[in-house]
């Protein structure tokens, strides 16, 4: 039987309860990697690239879900400050797992845009992709706005997130 591994990715700027209602529903798999996005390929404005890894590690701690893995693959793969795409994510992390099957996760938001992703119909015809919409309707935009109005995230986020973005000024947007 093949290893399964799936692959959510999101800029995770900051991590949220939105997230982790995907991830709950992804027990099945035997590795689920979080890979925040290095250079967000739409441009997005995010924090910094090790910030928003340590958010991660935290959110995974909290999560306590066994699957669950951080993966800087696209730090990794990165060229320059050129955005990494789905399609070479997914093709390195065929080569490093070459009996694995693959499965990308995407939200809502990403699944109605799927055909704007480099390559998207090559996605479709070697790897299975998965929408898996949020059970939980929390969105990062939701918690950087918060901050910014002085608000408690406690219900928009775990624990030890929530912390660190309350807590520390290098977590400020």
């Amino acid at each position: 039987m093949k290893h399964t591994l799936a692959v959510f990715g999101s800029a995770f700027n900051p991590p949220s309860l939105g997230h982790r209602s995907v991830l709950e529903r992804l027990t099945h798999f035997d590795e689920v990697l979080l890979l925040p996005s290095f250079n967000h390929a739409w441009g997005k404005e995010m924090l910094d690239y090790s910030l928003r890894c340590e958010l991660v590690s935290a959110f995974i701690d909290d999560i306590g879900q066994d699957n669950l893995v951080l993966s800087t693959l696209e730090q990794d793969i990165a060229v320059g400050d050129q955005a990494v795409t789905t399609y070479a994510v997914l093709a390195e992390l065929q080569k490093r797992y070459p009996s694995y099957q693959i499965t990308f996760v995407v939200g809502p938001d990403n699944f109605l845009n799927f055909n704007k992703f480099f390559m998207s119909k090559e996605i479709l015809s070697q790897w299975q992709v998965l929408a898996c919409p949020e059970t939980l309707s929390v969105r990062s935009t939701q918690i950087r706005d918060a901050l910014t109005e002085n608000k408690n995230i406690s219900d928009l986020t775990t624990v030890s997130v929530c912390q660190l973005l309350m807590a520390d000024k290098r977590f400020h947007f």
